[in-house]
């Protein structure tokens, strides 16, 4: 019954989407763009090429980057199989071609109605299937057991206020959670409550995340960047979710520390104008990333070429982080790091990149989606949790006034990343027992 009326709520939403992703084109174009693959119509591969293709979903840009290091060692493992990467935001999708061009096929994944998935999976037959993280989609679930096709929940995490949701559906939630062909998961206790909800086949194998790395270019961007900036204070507020960034320039004001630079990268670039405009209304003088350091001045500086990035003047009092790819440069170019989504119960973002790049980090108490990875950097001294913008003002002004606490956090940060490392290999070797030879 619950599928019956899963299906038939699909035929109401699915107009109301497609006129919610013509609202949200007004900010951002790509939401206009291929809008038919998200009714199953697309390109497909020619009937042809019989070459095993293996389909990654990654919902956005967080879980796109995650999977690069597991996309490249497929790559390696089965240079003969194509990868399609499929997402659902046009973000996910722009970070999909800066990171692997023309080597990966791309579609958008289709609404969750069985005739579209269907075509889906006509159109492109994949050999196996990879969905990241947290994308639980029934029908796809159901439709790709009967077309014979091994899906698996990779890097798959499950926070205890998930589970409490999706236990109340009972055995429908079983039957859903138990459609995975495998379910990989992140950490015992995401084992543990995916076990609980029906999910078979469970293994634990690690942080894909941790296996990240900022290519040694967009460091050198970032290094660049603070050769440019000079020996003020720097930090970095990364991955900030509205209604945060008033939080973040309160703690700015509180810090008390004249001459220092908020770098601030707010997570979604239909927000960059909008987070410009309160900035400005805050009476602080704002400096465009790309307009302080255009591309073609980066690759010159970050070639080693020298004289790329104009002195940023001392004057500016928040640098805006408006470039897409950038992250690990913008890391690389602070003292300290917040990770965003955690001054509002948003769950939090990602903080091992910052740890890998070895930058301290402090994140606030809403960390839901990454209750375990803040749980180990905190009690392995690379990250310090705050509670409020007035508790994160504090912490900035502790670690700016102590250099030797602040580096050995940061040394503390990278050698938290390192011991993590190493779910990518495991997570291969699962995998390529459910391909064909």
């Amino acid at each position: 019954m619950l599928r019956a009326i899963y299906n038939a709520l699909w035929w109401i939403i699915a107009p109301l989407a497609v006129l919610r992703l013509l609202i949200r084109s007004r900010k951002e174009r790509g939401y206009r763009e291929h809008i038919a693959e998200r009714f199953g119509y697309s390109r497909g591969r020619l009937q042809e090429d019989n070459a095993p293709l293996i389909w990654v979903h990654a919902v956005s840009v967080g879980e796109t980057r995650a999977a690069q290091p597991l996309i490249d060692a497929l790559m390696k493992a089965r240079p003969d199989a194509r990868i399609l990467l499929t997402h659902m935001t046009p973000s996910g999708r722009a970070t999909g071609a800066q990171i692997f061009g023309d080597r990966v096929l791309r579609s958008y994944l289709p609404y969750d109605m069985p005739h579209v998935v269907r075509r889906f999976l006509r159109a492109w037959r994949p050999s196996l299937g990879l969905v990241m993280e947290t994308e639980v989609w029934p029908t796809m679930i159901d439709e790709c057991r009967r077309a014979d096709v091994p899906l698996v929940l990779t890097n798959a995490r499950m926070s205890a206020r998930s589970f409490k949701r999706a236990a109340k559906f009972g055995h429908a939630g079983k039957d859903v959670f138990g459609g995975f062909a495998r379910v990989l998961a992140q950490s015992p206790s995401d084992a543990e409550r995916l076990t609980a909800l029906g999910a078979r086949n469970v293994a634990v194998l690690g942080n894909l995340k941790f296996d990240m790395s900022t290519p040694p270019e967009l460091a050198a961007r970032g290094h660049a960047w603070r050769a440019a900036i000079g020996t003020r204070p720097v930090w970095v507020a990364a991955s900030t979710r509205e209604g945060e960034e008033e939080l973040v320039l309160q703690a700015f004001a509180a810090l008390g520390i004249d001459d220092a630079l908020l770098i601030l990268v707010p997570r979604h670039p239909q927000r960059f104008n909008e987070v410009a405009a309160l900035v400005e209304n805050a009476g602080l003088r704002l400096e465009r990333r790309s307009t302080w350091a255009p591309s073609a001045a980066v690759a010159s500086a970050a070639s080693g070429a020298g004289g790329g990035v104009p002195a940023l003047p001392p004057s500016v009092n928040v640098l805006l982080g408006d470039s897409m790819g950038e992250l690990g440069a913008y890391y690389a170019a602070s003292d300290l790091a917040f990770i965003g989504g955690s001054l509002l119960p948003l769950g939090g973002q990602n903080l091992i990149e910052a740890c890998a790049v070895g930058v301290p980090v402090l994140i606030g108490p809403h960390v839901f989606n990454f209750t375990q990875a803040t749980a180990d950097a905190v009690a392995a001294g690379a990250a310090v949790q705050v509670q409020d913008p007035a508790d994160l003002a504090r912490a900035l002004r502790e670690l700016f006034g102590d250099k030797a606490a602040r580096l050995a956090m940061g040394g503390a940060a990278s050698a938290f990343a390192a011991r993590h490392r190493g779910a990518t290999a495991r997570t291969v070797d699962v995998l390529m027992a459910l391909l064909p030879e």
